[in-house]
């Protein structure tokens, strides 16, 4: 161990900015995280296994889901790193938007293709019941709706480097405006003659917002004056939004809840963006000095050449453990109802399992990330046709 900390502390380039490598890496840790320890499952009479939250038995755990809600943090470290990349690039703005859709998008076919093969396999090779493989499908595909989206602002980088020449951190306002309005139309005193589909108007400028941050923050149009505001007034009205206007306090969606915050983004959402945002840049330099200790910098910047692995499979591996476990019956922190504080203490003592099963997963899965060049057209296309195959049935 103590060779590859030294291996990788080598090859790291004296202008690697570490503080973002370690901002990312936290982001990505916290989404894993999150789903294995907001997450439950039950077991039906007939062996299935169905989502269950222990949000539903746990109100008082919704200040976990405001410490585990990270994205904030990852678009704005993304908005940052893309400028940068997109200041240096050598070709057109296209092909630039090409490579990085390219790599977000190879990891996400690899994990639906497997899933395509895996599930007949499963159903009919092992018997697992038909509601445990659409339960594994909601779930794989739970982190990937965040994988499109940000393909979807990766593609917009060239407007946001723009509006921030011309704006500089303001040009996050109009975003965060949008978000109040859409907010105001759906809960507000016109709420019942909304029509329904308006909340989808918040996904795009709800996760925008803290990207556009970054690229701000990556040309050097937003310092420790905006970050201050950020932070404050971030804090403020994450404070007031579900005290005075009844926004919902859990990040996360709560069965049976009739509201949710994160699906579309809500203006809480953004108001924690930008706290997180603000704190994120004023640490920057303390973050950046700690990283300077090699054992801490190694596995930073392993998470970060995993990252959409992570992002990815870590659904996978917490089923890994479950589905099997659903064969046993009730296995305390696995296929028993999250709704005992017996629960909560199973569960963490699951997260090393499910912690190794992704590393496991993550040492075959890593070469979707890899760029195919050697892969073939017809493999190509087959991957493709059983990833189409999976988003049926998983959208079904």
């Amino acid at each position: 161990m103590k060779a590859v900390i030294e291996k990788i502390e080598a090859r790291t380039p004296a202008h690697r900015d570490r503080a973002i490598d370690g901002l990312r890496a936290l982001a990505l840790l916290a989404v894993p995280t999150g789903h294995w320890l907001l997450g439950g499952f039950t077991v039906s009479g007939d062996g299935a296994i169905h989502n269950a939250s222990p949000l539903s038995a746990f109100g008082g755990f919704a200040p976990v889901s405001w410490v585990l809600q990270m994205l904030g943090i990852f678009f704005l470290v993304g908005g940052y790193a893309s400028v940068l990349s997109y200041n240096r690039r050598t070709g057109p703005a296209s092909s630039w938007i090409k490579s990085r859709l390219a790599r977000l998008g190879r990891p996400v076919l690899g994990v639906t293709a497997v899933w395509a093969v895996l599930l007949p396999l499963l159903h009919h090779g092992l018997g697992v019941p038909a509601d445990t493989l659409r339960t594994a499908s909601t779930l794989v595909v739970q982190p990937l709706w965040f994988v499109g989206v940000y393909a979807v602002v990766t593609a917009l980088t060239p407007y946001c480097v723009r509006a921030a020449h011309r704006l500089g951190a303001w040009a996050a306002a109009p975003l965060l405006g949008t978000v109040a309005v859409v907010d105001f139309l759906r809960y507000g005193p016109y709420a019942e003659a909304m029509p329904g589909w308006l909340s989808v108007v918040n996904i795009l400028p709800g996760w925008m917002f803290a990207y556009q941050l970054g690229v701000a923050w990556g040309l050097g149009r937003l310092g420790r004056r905006h970050a201050w505001a950020l932070l404050v007034g971030g804090a403020v009205l994450f404070a007031a939004l579900p005290a005075v206007f009844g926004y919902p306090a859990s990040m996360v969606g709560v069965p049976g809840e009739a509201r949710t915050n994160s699906h579309p983004p809500s203006l809480l959402v953004l108001a924690l963006a930008a706290a997180q945002s603000g704190a994120a840049i004023l640490l920057r330099n303390r973050i950046a000095k700690a990283l300077r200790w090699p054992a801490l910098w190694a596995p930073v910047v392993v998470i970060n050449l995993s990252a959409m692995t992570i992002l990815c499979w870590h659904q996978t591996a917490m089923l890994a453990a479950a589905i099997p476990a659903s064969f046993a019956g009730a296995v305390p922190g696995l296929t028993t109802a999250p709704d005992t504080l017996g629960w909560v203490l199973a569960r963490l003592a699951w997260l090393p399992l499910f912690a190794g099963l992704l590393v496991l997963i993550g040492r075959y899965a890593r070469g979707f990330e890899s760029p195919w060049a050697n892969t073939g057209t017809a493999l190509r296309a087959t991957a493709g046709v059983l990833a189409a195959g999976f988003a049926v049935f998983a959208l079904a």
